[in-house]
C-alpha cells in the first residue's frame, strides 16, 4: 500500500475505526471487559460504540473500538496516528518525531514523540517464543549504544565522569529468522548466559558467536556452541559467524546516529522494540496492519 492508497482509504474518522474493529472483532464485537458477545450498538446502530449488560455495571458497561488500544484518550484524529504509523513501516532506519511533526503539520513536537513512543511500546513483542527448531542455527552477540565520554563536550565531561557512555544491548538471531534484543545493566557471564538460556532453545543446532567470555557456560548448558575469535582476525570459519547479527546491530546504529542523533538510556528499549519489529516483519506484505493490530 503505497502513502496515497493509504491516505484514500482512510479519508475519516469513521474509516480508521471501521477498519480497527475488522482487526480487532474479525467475526463479531465481543466484550473488552468480560468477552460476552451480547452487546448492543448504541445510537439506534449507527457509529462505533457498544454496551454490555453482562458487566457488572448498572447500565451496562459502554466501550469503543479504542478500549484498550493505545489510542484510548487520545485528542489527535486517528488518520493522524494511522498515518504516523505509516511513515515509521517505511522507513527502515526509522523516522524521528522532529521528521513526523513537519511531515504530518502537527502542533507540537511534545505531540509527536507521544505518538512515537506509544507505536514503539505498541511493537514491543510482548508473546515472544524461544528460537527453536532442529536445524536452526542461532547467532548471539552484544554491542554498545553510545561513545566514549572523551567525545563529550567538555562541560558534560567534568559534570558526568567516567570514561565510557556505552549502553550494552546483547542480541540473539536465527537465520533467516526472529532477532531479539535487550539492554542489560552490564555484559557479565550471569548477564549474558541467562539472556541465551531465556531465548534459545538447546535443541537449534548451532549457536555461534565471539569469544566473550560470558558464552562460556553454553556448552556446559547442553547448547552446540561454537565461537569465532575476533581479536585474532576471525570472522567465520564456515557456518560460525555472527555476521547477520552484526549486520542487525549496524543498522540499528546507523538508524538512532542518523535518524534519532540521541538516545537515552531509559527509552533505547522502545527504539528496541521498533528495530527489531520492523526486522521480524519483513517478510510481510503488510507491515501497517501488523502494527495496528498490535496497537
Amino acid at each position: 500500500m503505497t502513502l496515497a492508497q493509504m491516505v484514500d482509504r482512510f479519508r475519516s474518522q469513521n474509516d480508521c475505526l471501521a477498519y480497527l474493529v475488522k482487526l480487532r472483532w474479525p467475526k463479531a464485537v465481543t466484550c473488552p471487559k468480560c468477552g460476552s458477545e451480547k452487546v448492543y450498538r448504541l445510537n439506534g446502530g449507527k457509529g462505533y460504540k457498544w454496551v454490555c449488560k453482562q458487566a457488572h455495571a448498572k447500565n451496562g458497561y459502554r466501550f469503543s473500538p479504542l478500549v484498550g488500544t493505545i489510542f484510548e484518550n487520545t485528542n489527535i484524529d486517528l488518520r493522524t496516528w494511522f498515518q504516523a504509523i505509516y511513515l515509521m513501516c517505511q522507513s527502515k532506519k526509522g523516522m524521528s518525531a522532529l521528521q513526523i511533526q513537519r511531515t504530518l503539520g502537527l502542533g507540537s513536537y511534545k505531540s509527536a514523540w507521544y505518538m512515537c513512543h506509544r507505536v514503539r511500546a505498541a511493537m514491543e513483542n510482548t508473546d515472544f517464543m524461544m528460537l527453536m527448531g532442529d536445524g536452526t542455527e542461532v547467532e548471539v552477540d552484544e554491542t554498545y549504544i553510545g561513545g566514549r565520554a572523551e567525545n563529550r563536550h567538555r562541560a558534560e565531561r567534568r559534570a558526568r565522569g567516567g570514561k565510557h557512555i556505552n549502553v550494552p544491548v546483547v542480541g540473539a538471531i536465527a537465520r533467516k529468522g526472529k532477532v531479539v534484543a535487550r539492554v542489560v545493566e552490564r555484559a557479565t557471564v550471569e548477564t549474558l548466559d541467562s539472556f541465551v538460556k531465556q531465548v534459545v532453545s538447546p535443541n537449534v543446532s548451532l549457536i555461534a558467536s565471539d569469544e566473550h567470555h560470558g558464552y562460556g557456560k553454553l556448552k556446559a548448558a547442553g547448547y552446540n556452541h561454537e565461537t569465532v575469535n575476533h581479536r585474532r582476525g576471525e570472522y567465520a570459519r564456515g557456518v560460525v559467524h555472527t555476521a547477520t547479527l552484526e549486520s542487525f546491530w549496524s543498522l540499528l546504529k546507523r538508524g538512532l546516529v542518523g535518524s534519532y542523533h540521541q538516545v537515552s538510556r531509559k527509552y533505547l528499549p522502545f527504539y528496541l522494540a521498533e528495530f527489531t519489529f520492523r526486522h521480524n516483519e519483513r517478510d510481510n506484505p503488510d507491515l501497517f496492519s501488523a502494527v495496528i493490530a498490535a496497537c
